[in-house]
């Protein structure tokens, strides 16, 4: 393991006031990531043009082939970097070459940008198969119960943002293989959490955006399109950079780049890739493996005092990664109010609810939370709550 107390001092200095407990929303950004996107910005002040060509794109290059070590993809031809996940799934949902019929299965606890791609499908005559969640999730009993010989698509979150639920991946995408069903991983939640191997877990598509679990700007993200099925994919949404002529402006050719850089879409964020490769290393540095063990042990201590008071966590014990959520003992109205109390005095969470409107609070934790922080939460929640 890592030495927390360092990570938290030379990375992560709020933590020695803000108890902060809001990872599935927005991360905080580490120092040598911030460090970077600043000279970043700054260099891009002078000389853009020089900077871009001497700096940023062998930059970007560079964090694609990091990129794809870090998940197992066969090739950096399997990466291209997007803006968030919501772009990433809607560009391929729109690049897949769908017949009237055809299903997307996803379960009922998908984050809207796991839903929505699919979902506005309906008008090309596609069936989205949304299933009531097992556990908290999608399982592969769930999959097996309600796929059949029209399934093209099985959508699931590694992780669930609302339930916490944790995704076996290996056993739906071995399912899927089999049956040349396509699987699509929403990311966001696991990427720096969860030791992903797509190639291991039979990942076809993996998308995340960069400012949750990876620790990265908002707008800055990457995809992973396993090279098969890119090539069987043809984007409707095409931008200037990703056909194969594309430095040649005015022959307008619509034949794709090979790979996953047919999803390119246009000039790229290059102070927030160049921030996100720092915060990738970070996570190297301290080893997926190491961070994974590290919040599911916070999860399991939150989810025992919790318990303890008497309220009702839905975060399976079972599939565990770095989300606790609980149902909340006051009413929608009261728990907006008890949250920005609890922000108040330093300790940050959310609230969230479920589609029948019920409130619950979310804890989500990385790599540099501590068990008293969790304290810390549970003893304001007690006196505020009341």
């Amino acid at each position: 393991m890592y030495d927390v107390q360092t990570l938290r001092q030379t990375e992560f200095p709020h933590s020695s006031e803000v108890a902060y407990l809001n990872h599935a929303g927005i991360s905080p950004l580490p120092q040598r990531a911030k460090r970077a996107i600043q000279a970043a910005v700054e260099a891009l002040s002078g000389d853009p043009n020089d900077y871009f060509g001497r700096v940023g794109l062998p930059a970007i290059i560079d964090l694609h082939a990091r990129l794809a070590r870090f998940i197992n993809a066969a090739a950096p031809s399997e990466i291209v970097t997007i803006t968030s996940t919501s772009a990433a799934l809607n560009a391929v949902a729109q690049a897949i070459p769908w017949l009237p019929g055809d299903r997307v299965l996803f379960c009922d606890v998908e984050f809207p940008s796991n839903a929505y791609p699919w979902l506005s499908l309906a008008r090309d005559g596609v069936e989205s198969c949304v299933v009531p969640a097992d556990g908290g999730g999608l399982t592969l009993r769930a999959v097996e119960q309600h796929a059949d010989d029209r399934s093209r698509v099985v959508a699931a979150s590694a992780v669930q943002f609302f339930t916490g639920h944790r995704t076996d991946m290996a056993a739906i995408g071995r399912f899927c293989r089999q049956r040349g069903i396509l699987f699509v991983v929403d990311a966001i939640q696991a990427i720096g959490h969860v030791p992903i191997d797509v190639q291991a877990m039979g990942i076809d598509v993996l998308a995340t955006g960069g400012q949750k679990s990876i620790l990265g700007l908002p707008g800055v993200g990457f995809m992973a399109v396993r090279g098969a099925v890119a090539e069987a994919m043809r984007p409707r949404l095409i931008h200037a950079n990703a056909t194969v002529d594309w430095p040649h402006w005015l022959a307008y050719d619509l034949t794709p780049l090979p790979g996953a850089e047919r999803f390119a879409a246009g000039t790229p964020n290059v102070p927030g890739l160049i921030g996100l490769g720092q915060s990738l290393a970070l996570l190297e540095e301290l080893g997926v493996a190491n961070i994974d063990a590290h919040t599911t042990a916070l999860s399991r201590y939150a989810i025992g005092r919790l318990t303890a008071l008497g309220l009702d966590v839905i975060t399976p014990v079972d599939a565990l990664g770095p989300i606790v959520t609980f149902r909340s003992p006051i009413d929608a109205a009261a728990t907006d109010q008890l949250v920005q109390r609890l922000a108040a005095q330093g300790v940050v969470v959310v609230k969230h609810l479920d589609a029948a409107g019920a409130a619950y609070i979310r804890l989500s934790f990385h790599c540099y939370n501590v068990l008293a922080e969790i304290d810390r939460f549970i003893e304001t929640f007690s006196e505020s709550a009341h």
